[in-house]
Order: C-alpha cells, then sequence, then structure tokens
C-alpha cells in the first residue's frame, strides 16, 4: 500500500517535469527488468515453468496501465487521477469472484458498491471548459484502471498454477521492458535517450519491485478478492499530497468520494 502510494507520487513528479509517458515507461524498464531478474536468480526464485507465461500476460496490461496512467498526469490531478486508477481492484475483486470461485459476501457486495460510488464523486461534472480539455485524461485513467486490475488477476491465475512471485514479477518485466522499448524504437527506427530523464524512472522502478513483490506474495497466501483493494489503499495519501504539494482543489465531493473509497477498502479488509 505505502510503496504504490510513492509511486502514484513520483509518476506526477515525472509527468510535471516534462518527462513523456512513453521515455518514463522504457527507463523505468530498464531499471526494472535487470533488477528484478537479478533479484531472483540471487534468491533462488528464478523458476521458469508455463505458469510464468501468466506472468508475461500481466506483464503486457501493466504496461497499457502504467502507460496511460502516465499520459493521464499530463492535464489530469494526481488527488483525481490516482484514486480512480488505485480502485483497480474492483475489476479484479468482481474476476477472482466469478472465475477463481472467491466467496461473495454482503460485506463485498457493499465494498463493491462503494468503490463505483467513490469513482462517480471523484470525477468532477463535465460542465466547464476546464473539465472538457480534461476529457482524455479521465479516459486515459478509466483505461489504466482496467488493464491494472487484469494484470492483478492474471498475477493471481500464475500464483495459483505454482509460479514463483519472483519469477512471476521477472517475467512481467521481461515483456514489459520489451514492449516498453519497442515502442519508443518503432516511430522513429531510433531510439532518443533524454540524458536528463533517469531519476524519476529509476526511483519508480524501485517502488514497483517491492510493490509487486510484495502484493505477489501476499496473494499466495490469501485471496485477491481482499488483498488486492487494501493494497490499493494508498490513493488517500497520495491524493493528500497532490493537495498539498500541486496545490490541487480539494473540493467537498472529492473528500466524500476519497472518504467513500476508504469505506469500500475497510468493507473489503473485513470481509
Amino acid at each position: 500500500m505505502f510503496f504504490f502510494a510513492v509511486g502514484d507520487i513520483i509518476y506526477k513528479r515525472a509527468a510535471a517535469s516534462g518527462i513523456g509517458a512513453s521515455h518514463f515507461m522504457m527507463l523505468q524498464a530498464w531499471t526494472f527488468c535487470p533488477g528484478i531478474t537479478l533479484y531472483a536468480w540471487l534468491t533462488g526464485t528464478l523458476d521458469v515453468h508455463l505458469s510464468a507465461l501468466w506472468g508475461a500476460l500481466a506483464g503486457f496490461f501493466v504496461l497499457v496501465a502504467l502507460f496511460n496512467f502516465a499520459s493521464s498526469l499530463k492535464q489530469g490531478a494526481v488527488s483525481t487521477n490516482a484514486p480512480i486508477f488505485r480502485l483497480n481492484f474492483t475489476v479484479t475483486a468482481v474476476l477472482a469472484i466469478l472465475l477463481l470461485g472467491e466467496s461473495l459476501t454482503l460485506s463485498k457486495i457493499a465494498a463493491l458498491a462503494a468503490a463505483l460510488l467513490a469513482v462517480w464523486l471523484i470525477l468532477a461534472e463535465p460542465t466547464t471548459a476546464t473539465v472538457r480539455s480534461s476529457a482524455g485524461s479521465l479516459a486515459r485513467v478509466l483505461i489504466a484502471t482496467a488493464a491494472m486490475g487484469l494484470a492483478n488477476f492474471f498475477s493471481k491465475v500464475g500464483l495459483q498454477d505454482g509460479a514463483l512471485p519472483e519469477t512471476m514479477v521477472s517475467a512481467q518485466a521481461w515483456v514489459f521492458c520489451s514492449l516498453a522499448t519497442l515502442f519508443n524504437w518503432w516511430p522513429e527506427r531510433r531510439l532518443r535517450i533524454p540524458s536528463d530523464a533517469w531519476v524519476y524512472p529509476t526511483l519508480a522502478a524501485a517502488t514497483s519491485v517491492v510493490s509487486f513483490l510484495l502484493l505477489l506474495h501476499g496473494l499466495m497466501l490469501g485471496p485477491a478478492s481482499v488483498l488486492v483493494p487494501v493494497a490499493q489503499m494508498g490513493f488517500v495519501f497520495t491524493s493528500l499530497f497532490g493537495v498539498v504539494q500541486f496545490k490541487e482543489t480539494l473540493t467537498l465531493r472529492k473528500i466524500t468520494g476519497l472518504l467513500v473509497g476508504v469505506a469500500a477498502l475497510a468493507l473489503f479488509s473485513v470481509s
């Protein structure tokens, strides 16, 4: 939860500094991929089997998610987009209940309803030119939310098939790194690497390694419909940081949405 929140803040810092989303993803991948692979190899947890292909599939959706999330922050407030993005647990929870046979309790139903209400409250009413100009930002963050929910679900499936967390994250990283590099190379058939753009991607890679490893180790022990929501609770801290650091507007509606989101996570955690 903590490291996911720190990652959101780093993404906003990078967007505010002018780093393009595609370059950010590539440089993050170049640090993330060798880092997690070396860690898995040194700890004896790099055990590649067919079940690790679920990690590769998750890596594709993580790339889609993070690219769209980073792009959304160009014209969107982190105090709005981060909570929406972190509510990706609703996708994971629904899929885990429907396809993996995890229990559906009254508290989970209430939590899902509260999560959807929180998204509606956090989204601003489309009544002004400013909001209309950020419609693309909101569309991107919704795509990112759905993609990350799918990625977390595929990670849970891979773990159930016997893959180790470190192997899953490594497989995810290999796909993520390959596609992120290809994405940058393809338009001009060359790579342009800004010399001053390494700091934020490197920090983001470090937080991602810790975040995903801890989440997957948790998913080995418990249900995705409970643990993934708890891991996403950090959006509250991200939103408050955005208000303080970037002077983003904190309206009564947004406050209500954040409180409803916390209530949804609390209901998931006690289910």
